[in-house]
């Protein structure tokens, strides 16, 4: 899935569309290379397929390859970390 996940850098996102529904993780810049992942969305249709991880993750392989430290307000990112502690290191 994740050649299919995308960052919209417009509209502070990173994305994937399955079967005409989008899902996504947003984000916004808190200072120089800190960002806030504030919502990870899955609409009702695609929940219990693993979308949601597969955003996390690449969202935080992302922000490890471009030196990002990233604060997880969403609940969803919070527990995907705890639960992947190799991703700990990147919070601020």
């Amino acid at each position: 899935m994740d050649d299919v996940i995308k960052q919209d850098e417009s509209k502070k996102c990173f994305e994937v569309m399955i079967d005409g529904y989008t899902a996504e993780l947003k984000y916004r810049r808190k200072e120089d290379l800190v960002y806030e992942f504030y919502h990870t969305g899955v609409p009702k249709e695609l929940e219990g397929k693993g979308i949601g991880s597969a955003l996390v993750r690449y969202a935080l392989e992302h922000a490890r390859k471009n030196n990002w430290k990233i604060n997880p307000t969403c609940p969803f990112v919070k527990t995907y970390i705890v639960r992947h502690p190799e991703y700990q290191d990147l919070e601020k």
